[in-house]
């Protein structure tokens, strides 16, 4: 029997070893990708936070996950931080250059799968404060937002911020949400758009999910809770 050569079985190996390296990162790829889409589709996604309407409790720049579990199989309750399609003349036309080349090709897919956080090109992201039918109105003798007739203290108003320097009076129609946002002098929200369809509220269709903990930057870390002691003596 022929004896084998070192130098060719060593090549050999070698060959099938760098053959199974790559199939294996390919399929590794490949099914962080999928596992991301899914997850993206179903279950979580980021979002950057563009403007200060949030503010203290978002800032410019931070990067947020948001829940997709509700609406859906989990109801959108009072105080819940929620990104929503634009309904229509929300938002300004965006004015940023757009991305060429690969640059636009790689931040499509990375965006669509979930591995970048979605833009604001038509999204916005505010607090809700009344649901279907309820009655939100500015405001008592004190300057509290009345909720269904109930005064409303909001500690996640920004500092030196007040709960609206416009009067209002609206009952929120059915499949609608009326949001605002937590800087409320900085925030073109429900109260300014009650001349739009809907009359200000966003339908709860546009509703992508629930913001619930902020991811970026690191320092700022934190849980995005429901204040559910704010809103539970409203029935």
């Amino acid at each position: 029997m022929p004896e084998q050569k070192p130098d060719e079985e060593r090549g050999a190996d070698g060959r099938s070893g760098l053959g199974a390296w790559v199939r294996e990162t390919l399929i590794i790829v490949a099914s962080a990708l999928v596992l991301s889409l899914v997850i993206k589709t179903f279950l979580v996604q980021a979002f950057f936070i563009p403007s200060s309407s949030m503010e203290d409790t978002l800032q410019v720049n931070d990067r947020v996950l948001v829940s997709k579990l509700a609406p859906g199989p989990l109801d959108v309750s009072r105080g819940d931080v929620v990104v929503f399609k634009d309904p229509g003349g929300w938002l300004e036309p965006a004015d940023t250059a757009p991305r060429t080349g690969w640059r636009k090709v790689a931040t499509d897919v990375l965006t669509y799968v979930g591995l970048l956080p979605q833009d604001s090109g038509e999204h916005l992201i505010k607090r809700v404060v009344g649901l279907p039918g309820d009655t939100v109105e500015c405001c008592d003798p004190e300057g509290r937002l009345l909720v269904n007739g109930v005064a409303i203290d909001e500690p996640y108003l920004a500092d030196g911020a007040v709960p609206s320097e416009l009067d209002f009076s609206v009952t929120v129609p059915e499949g609608g949400l009326w949001v605002m946002g937590d800087n409320r002098q900085r925030s073109q929200d429900s109260r300014y758009k009650q001349g739009s369809p809907g009359g200000g509220s966003v339908p709860v269709k546009n509703v992508v999910g629930t913001a619930f903990v902020v991811v970026w930057p690191v320092d700022r870390w934190a849980l995005l809770r429901n204040p559910g002691d704010t809103f539970e003596d409203v029935p």
